[in-house]
């Protein structure tokens, strides 16, 4: 039997969109993976579970400095960073897609006039690396961690979102995959819209838990015929 999306979602009652990228509308844990193993793995350290876990909230520059912290490393912010976003924006820029439905989505809203947001802890550079999906074609705007104070354990990254949007945050939607960005999405009285992963690591029944919707994969909403946009923004 096939799986019903919410109701909400489409036509969409919030007046605008914000959207997480890593987990959310791409697959990509699996290249954080090989990141931190290779990150730690230089350094002779392991690579336990709560490590990506707790990164996952949290910018570049907050994440460097949660290392530093937990591995007693002798580096600065600005030097793992910078390793970060070397060994990212290479695994990125070739294989990185969105999930299938995804940009429909994002272009039907867009479509009828919602405007929507990226808000991601990736890294700018990282994300323009990529040769597939052209992030600033697809938006109206864009948020990064390092723009933002606090990582996604706070609502500041969605309040920045709203606010370039020029949208009030109660008239807001938030798609997010992990447990502590949709706290701070309702947080910040935001709906939060759950969705799955292709992640093993995601705690998908907290998750489920909290949020006020769930989608469980893109192409379960039910859309109208967009062909006539579907794939503009796409690079080749």
């Amino acid at each position: 039997m096939p799986r019903k999306a919410p109701l909400g979602l489409w036509p969409l009652r919030a007046k605008a969109a914000i959207f997480d990228f890593d987990g959310t509308l791409a697959s990509t844990a699996h290249l954080w993976h090989e990141v931190d193993a290779a990150f730690l793995g230089k350094r002779g350290l392991p690579l336990t579970k709560e490590y990506p876990e707790r990164l996952a909230a949290l910018g570049f520059a907050e994440g460097a400095r949660y290392t530093i912290e937990q591995f007693g490393l002798n580096e600065t912010v600005e030097q793992i960073c910078d390793e970060w976003n070397r060994m990212g924006a290479q695994l990125y820029r070739d294989s990185v897609r969105l999930r299938p439905g995804a940009q429909e989505y994002i272009l039907a809203l867009r479509s009828v006039g919602i405007p929507c947001a990226l808000a991601t802890t990736n890294d700018t550079g990282v994300l323009n690396s990529m040769r597939h999906i052209d992030v600033d074609g697809l938006f109206d705007v864009r948020v990064h961690g390092a723009e933002v104070s606090r990582g996604k354990d706070h609502p500041d990254i969605y309040l920045e979102a709203a606010r370039r949007l020029s949208v009030n945050p109660q008239d807001c939607i938030v798609f997010e995959d992990i447990v502590p960005a949709l706290k701070s999405a309702k947080l910040a009285g935001m709906v939060a819209c759950g969705v799955h992963a292709n992640d093993p690591t995601q705690d998908v029944q907290t998750a489920q838990s909290v949020a006020d919707l769930w989608l469980d994969d893109w192409r379960d909403l039910q859309l109208p015929t967009t062909s006539d946009v579907s794939g503009a923004l796409s690079p080749a």
